[in-house]
């Protein structure tokens, strides 16, 4: 199992030294590393990155966009084409950087593309606008994975590409093979989806692109450890990855704000680990089965076989 975590949790902690946090990471146990780009390696060449990860015995899962400063008001969907060029041209120095570290994702979440007031911005136009932007990103490297992560609203009151959907549908309009979706567990509990169903129709389709595993209510994005919320939805959550053979990593982004966080990593490592030998105890076979059986009263059975 790939396992990776935030670095932004980390880096108070260890006085902002990303070396320091990856030798942490090492020492956890972590496999992986997500990278955000370009806060993360803006003073760290991609050789030398790479020359760290090996020295600690990590391997890059990927890199994240972070739009900031005049990205506000929209990134690939800017009405200003000045700014989506540029958002375009930050996309592609990730998916080099990605490349040159020994990556294979490339994560966009287009956090301010989006709305806060009717008649604010033309839909059609924006659609369009973002579909090309994506298919000119997924052509300039095509031997990367392009991962939409969506998020229904935070920090526009409504964002553009907002739910499990909204996302696949443009998917299908872009058109190409390495353009895939990554899963927010907590994105999907705002939205009120069930995780395990874009687990399941992403991962039957190989575009279950990136998984990012943390807990909440609901009505927010709470970052929570995994599993203490929800667990049972996390439970099945899991088992359709394991189901459809998701190879990539599972990266906890969750927020450790009152809780320590090398603490709070150790646990999200040991509730995974639990989980995982849940669904292995219980058997896949034993699951599908039941599944089969469309009954909620055989899924309380099944929740009092997970307490056992």
């Amino acid at each position: 199992m790939k396992l990776a975590t935030r670095i932004n949790s980390f880096l108070p902690k260890f006085n902002n030294d990303v070396e320091e946090v990856l030798q942490e990471f090492n020492r956890l146990g972590l496999t992986h590393v997500d990278f955000n780009y370009p806060e993360h390696v803006e003073t760290i060449s991609a050789k030398k990155m790479k020359g760290i990860l090996q020295a600690n015995k990590l391997q890059a899962n990927g890199v994240a966009l972070r739009f900031r400063d005049e990205f506000i008001n929209g990134e690939l969907g800017n009405a200003n084409q000045r700014i989506s060029m540029k958002a375009i041209q930050l996309c592609k120095e990730a998916c080099d950087y990605c490349r040159e570290v020994g990556g294979e994702v490339v994560t966009i979440w287009l956090g301010f593309d989006g709305f806060d007031y009717s008649f604010q911005i033309d839909y059609e136009k924006v659609w369009n606008q973002i579909k090309d932007c994506l298919i000119e990103i997924t052509d300039y490297a095509p031997d990367l994975k392009i991962s939409i992560e969506y998020k229904p609203f935070q920090p526009r009151a409504y964002a553009f590409l907002d739910s499990f959907g909204v996302a696949l549908s443009m998917v299908h309009e872009v058109g190409r093979e390495n353009l895939g979706i990554t899963l927010d567990y907590c994105h999907m509990l705002m939205k009120h989806e069930n995780p395990a169903y874009g687990a399941s129709i992403l991962g039957s389709r190989e575009k279950l692109f990136g998984v990012h595993l943390n807990d909440g209510y609901g009505l927010n994005d709470d970052g929570l450890m995994i599993g203490t919320s929800t667990l049972i939805k996390t439970i099945e959550f899991i088992y359709y990855t394991k189901l459809h053979n998701y190879d990539h990593a599972f990266y906890f982004d969750t927020f450790p704000v009152i809780e320590e966080p090398v603490a709070e990593c150790e646990r999200n490592i040991k509730m995974i680990k639990k989980i995982d030998s849940i669904i292995d105890r219980l058997g896949m076979d034993y699951i599908a089965e039941l599944i089969k059986q469309n009954s909620g009263v055989k899924v309380s059975d099944l929740v009092l076989e997970i307490l056992i």
